[in-house]
């Protein structure tokens, strides 16, 4: 440790690895670039640093051992973390994502109070039945409060304070991206099972049970659509509605080596289900009779169809067109913010670099320009120039490139940290940057291939990736629009939505995902990771894993 006296006299202590600071620049020309040298990470922090979650022997996934030691998180107490920069990056992004989904569907974005009353959970029941997991607390009133780990209570309440809505007004699509607080007794993996992490939790109303289904269904939907974007091979699996009830309750599961769930699944008709939910020593498919397979998977999302159960106890109820108060319907959906970023790098990353989703990644692009001193020192200028061309003439990457300006440092060692921290391009301004005509070495991490390429040739390059994935998501939102009736350019209803009788039910058509959606961007349609694949390792059960997914689609369709 060491010790800095502040102006006001004051000691504080600061850790090794964060100590140095450079001197801040004040030319305007760098200023406009984004420089690795002046990024908060805190990297090669030593073990007695990182606390007792931290050790190596505690590091017991991949995601936590990787994160930690790119400095992309760093641990505060057992199942608390400081989010750092990169990783903040990473989830404005993944949340950028969700709300973009959301509003497609109609949904509402609002912020709930973390801190609940509570009576609230008295009369819902829940504050006795969710035991030791609640984090419970007193204010100076002797008044008991709660930090929410899900808020079913307060947004029923909200709806039911507001008096019976209008039919009209219905479906009602309310959610929220904030911390959750859950009071582990083991805290683990890193951000995949911890006390406090981000959540994004979705409570919906409607005018009947009909209708209900009809949301739920299209809530799915967009979540699948989310992880199609992600490319994660997520599966959709029947589930137990635990201590929230409802009447039907599904997980979205990532399959990976170290998920704590049990799933059992059909190759044959697609069957998919929490091994929860089926009966003990159970071995045959429930629907076609055929042998269930048995994996482990992370749940990155839960959706519950609720019914009237918290309608009914909070009295939230809504006017029909006869002008008579009916009970509102409602469903809850989540999805695990923190635990997608930290499941995405557990599945993808390799066993020495991260691998981001293309969508997610902090930066798209890392330049490394020659080491100070050697024989391409020449080649500097080359490498700022190209970073100052790629900002200004693709616009997709302003913003989104970094200038590893560490130049006292070898291109190895910098290609190495660009490879633990997942940067999905890495432009290397070496040696052939200094023929006729210049060439850069152009890795492209995800899928392991490298170019030489002139500048002209890596902006053509790099606008074409970028071109490529905005159609990728032009084509995913016009076909939200085309199958779900969804105005282009606020995201509600069209007009053609109507109500078939007067509960006000909704003709809402049903869509499907492609195959294509199941995979990473820069993996080919046939081609499955296989860390994601039910943990299968040889070439003919990875081709069942496909079958699976093909399956999967199918029953979507119907």
């Amino acid at each position: 440790m060491e010790v800095c006296r502040c102006s006001r006299g004051l000691l504080c202590r600061l850790p090794r690895a964060f100590s140095h600071v450079p001197r801040v620049r004040h030319h305007h020309e760098p200023s406009r670039r984004i420089l690795a040298s002046r990024l908060f990470q805190p990297v090669n922090l030593e073990e007695r640093e990182l606390g007792k979650e931290g050790q190596q022997s505690e590091l017991s996934c991949r995601s936590q051992r990787l994160m930690l030691q790119a400095g992309l998180i760093f641990p505060s107490s057992p199942g608390c973390y400081y989010y750092l920069p990169y990783t903040v990056r990473a989830m404005e992004k993944l949340v950028r994502l969700i709300d973009e989904e959301m509003h497609l569907i109609g949904g509402q974005k609002l912020n709930m109070p973390s801190l609940s009353v509570a009576d609230l959970w008295k009369r819902s029941e829940r504050w006795n039945s969710m035991g030791r997991e609640l984090f419970r607390l007193k204010d100076r009133h002797d008044a008991d409060y709660c930090l929410g780990p899900t808020h079913e209570e307060m947004v029923t309440e909200l709806i039911a304070s507001q008096g019976s809505l209008s039919y009209k007004q219905l479906p009602l699509l309310l959610y929220q991206i904030t911390r959750k607080f859950r009071d582990e007794p083991k805290p683990r993996f890193g951000l995949l099972r911890g006390r406090e992490f981000y959540m994004k939790d979705m409570y919906t109303f409607d005018v009947s049970e009909e209708a209900a289904q009809q949301t739920y269904q299209t809530v799915c939907q967009a979540y699948s659509r989310l992880f199609s974007r992600l490319g994660l091979g997520v599966v959709k699996v029947q589930a137990d509605t635990g201590s929230i009830g409802g009447t039907q309750s599904h997980e979205f599961q990532l399959p990976a080596d170290v998920g704590e769930d049990t799933l059992l699944t059909c190759l044959d008709c697609g069957f998919a289900a929490n091994v929860e939910t089926v009966p003990p020593g159970q071995k045959n498919c429930p629907s076609c009779h055929g042998t269930l397979s048995q994996s482990k998977g992370i749940e990155v999302g839960h959706t519950f169809c609720l019914g009237t159960k918290y309608s009914y106890i909070f009295s939230a109820s809504f006017r029909s067109a006869h002008n008579k108060p009916v009970i509102l319907e409602m469903g809850c959906f989540g999805l695990g913010v923190s635990r997608i970023l930290a499941a995405s790098v557990e599945v993808l990353s390799a066993e020495d670099g991260i691998r981001w989703p293309s969508l997610i990644a902090p930066y798209q692009v890392c330049i490394i320009p020659p080491k100070r001193g050697s024989k391409e020192e020449a080649a500097t200028g080359l490498a700022e120039a190209l970073y100052d061309k790629l900002t200004s003439s693709v616009p997709g990457l302003r913003g989104e490139v970094l200038l590893d300006d560490r130049t006292q440092l070898t291109i190895g060692k910098r290609l190495k940290d660009a490879s633990k921290l997942g940067y999905p391009f890495v432009l290397v301004a070496g040696q052939r940057a200094l023929e006729e005509p210049a060439r850069f070495e152009v890795c492209c991490q995800n899928s392991g291939q490298t170019l030489f390429l002139s500048e002209d040739g890596v902006i053509d390059f790099l606008r074409g990736q970028q071109a490529r994935g905005q159609d990728a998501r032009a084509h995913c939102h016009a076909r939200s629009t085309e199958q779900w009736g969804i105005d282009k350019h606020d995201g509600s209803r069209a007009c053609e939505t109507k109500h078939r009788d007067n509960r006000g039910d909704r003709q809402i058509a049903e869509t499907s995902v492609p195959v294509e959606a199941f995979t990473p961007l820069h993996r080919r349609p046939t081609e499955v990771p296989t860390r994601s694949c039910f943990m299968l390792k040889t070439k003919e059960r990875v081709t069942k894993i496909e079958k699976f997914i093909l399956l999967q689609v199918g029953h979507q369709k119907k």
